[in-house]
């Protein structure tokens, strides 16, 4: 495996050679072996089913190993009654410090606390502190959610020195459309964080020259540049910020396409995880903020789908999302149609999934859609489903209204074209977006809906939240 030696330098390869050669020739990665059941990876590359859970366990135990908290790194003080056992000796002196050398990174709790900011104090303190660095971010939302605008600043804010940014320089992937250079210059212009109106020095100021844009039109030339240019250049330049906008994109064009559906899907979730481990090891590795931009789709709710089996009596459970019911096996025949003889067998004691369990009802918690019993816009799902969610460690939702004015005045008569007009419609007057932590390790979650969450707005300087209105005071009246 040619990743295993530099996740883990100090793994054992010696008792593994013979199964390490062949689960390379199979280009299986250490994320593989985590990720997939040991019988799977039997059936691929003919190995032995026990020896490979043999490796497995010795992969996660050489993991664990590598986890040592600081806290258990310090000697446990003595009594002060004791004044020979309070002094630790020459020896224990010796392994402690070994000890802290091989297991502690330096400095690995300052870089892990380092945030990128949003360039507006209430939405950094929405996001508890900003964009954290050292793992995978996700600002999942509909077209015209402000997704981009957000990345936008996040480039610029990472050149800024602490406690807003980094001091260093973005790489900005783009899947979709030309890069928004025209937006970055107004940005700067207009922001007077960057443009210097706050009485910044002429070194601290974000230039667009400190942002590296690609474009990525396909998966191909995607994985070309994340696994073989972004670490060259994460390792030559000052890089603190790493945008993909966005992850759905490509994926969706290489995919989702007619027939052999099932293994299409099967091929996107395998690729999915390897872009995960990609992405946080370079993150941890490089002390940079990952960033990803996400689209999303309606939910809809179907009808219950049923399975039914010939021998067995009644139908056996129900599901109700799209997810859900191709996991839930075939649907019942329609009436006046021969039954196929191919039937799933399932346990005559099964009992059905209880609705807790159930993906339609679990996925409010992190998708960030659907928490919400009395919202009457319909609930969202981001792209790639459960297996990206597993990917990354904090998902930010951006949640956008309508708000609509009065019905719009038809001056002129309306001609013979015109019948479908309505003239009593409300007009869409404009948009109103929150910004929406859904899961994170750093801040806990926002309260279910809109409530709690820090509604913003797209200006000419960037993103910039708008402050709740409190009711006035009512005046006593004077006696």
């Amino acid at each position: 495996m040619t990743d295993l030696v530099r996740i883990l330098p100090r793994f054992p390869v010696a008792p593994f050679a013979a199964l390490l050669s062949t689960i390379e020739q199979h280009a299986l990665t250490t994320a593989d072996l985590l990720a997939l059941h040991p019988a799977d990876v039997a059936k691929q590359t003919h190995l032995s089913l026990l020896d490979l859970k043999r490796l497995v366990a010795a992969i996660q135990a050489s993991l664990s190993d590598d986890l040592v908290p600081e806290k258990l790194l310090v000697p446990l003080a003595a009594p002060q009654s004791d004044d020979a056992a309070a002094a630790p000796s020459d020896t224990q002196q010796d392994e402690v410090r070994e000890t802290t050398t091989q297991n502690v990174v330096p400095e690995r709790h300052e870089l892990s606390t380092a945030v990128i900011s949003t360039l507006d104090d209430d939405l950094d303190a929405a996001l508890g502190g900003g964009v954290p660095v050292g793992c995978i971010t996700e600002f999942a939302g509909e077209s015209g959610a402000g997704k981009t605008q957000v990345l936008l600043s996040l480039c610029l804010a990472v050149q800024l020195p602490p406690p807003r940014g980094l001091r260093k320089q973005a790489v900005y992937i783009s899947t979709e459309s030309s890069p928004a250079t025209q937006r970055l210059a107004q940005m700067l212009a207009s922001n007077p964080i960057l443009n210097g109106a706050r009485g910044e020095a002429e070194q601290d100021r974000p230039s667009l020259d400190n942002i590296l844009i690609t474009l990525t039109p396909d998966l191909e030339s995607q994985e070309h540049i994340l696994e073989y240019q972004v670490p060259v250049l994460l390792s030559r330049q000052s890089i603190g910020l790493l945008v993909i906008d966005s992850v759905a994109a490509n994926y969706r064009a290489e995919f989702e396409r007619q027939g052999s559906r099932g293994s299409n899907m099967a091929a996107r979730s395998a690729e999915l995880v390897r872009l995960g481990s990609l992405l946080r090891d370079l993150a941890r590795r490089h002390d940079i903020a990952v960033v990803a931009a996400n689209q999303v789709a309606d939910r809809f709710s179907l009808p219950p789908v049923t399975r039914t089996l010939p021998s067995r009596g009644p139908p056996v459970g129900t599901q109700e999302t799209p997810l859900a019911s191709r996991s839930a096996g075939p649907a019942a025949p329609l009436a006046g149609t021969p039954s196929s003889p191919l039937r799933f067998s399932f346990p005559e004691d099964e009992p059905p999934a209880p609705p807790a369990l159930r993906l339609d009802h679990q996925q409010r918690w992190f998708t960030g859609w659907g928490d919400d019993p009395h919202a009457f816009d319909p609930p969202k799902t981001p792209s790639l489903g459960l297996v990206w969610s597993t990917q990354i460690a904090c998902r930010v939702a951006l949640v956008k209204r309508p708000v609509y004015g009065r019905p719009r005045r038809v001056a002129a008569p309306l001609e013979a074209d015109d019948d479908d007009v309505d003239v009593n419609a409300p007009t869409l007057k404009s948009w109103r977006r929150w910004m929406k932590v859904v899961f994170a390790p750093h801040v806990g979650a926002s309260r279910p809906g809109v409530e709690g969450s820090a509604e913003f707005e797209v200006t000419a300087g960037g993103v910039r939240a708008i402050k709740a209105k409190t009711p006035k005071a009512r005046e006593q009246p004077v006696p």
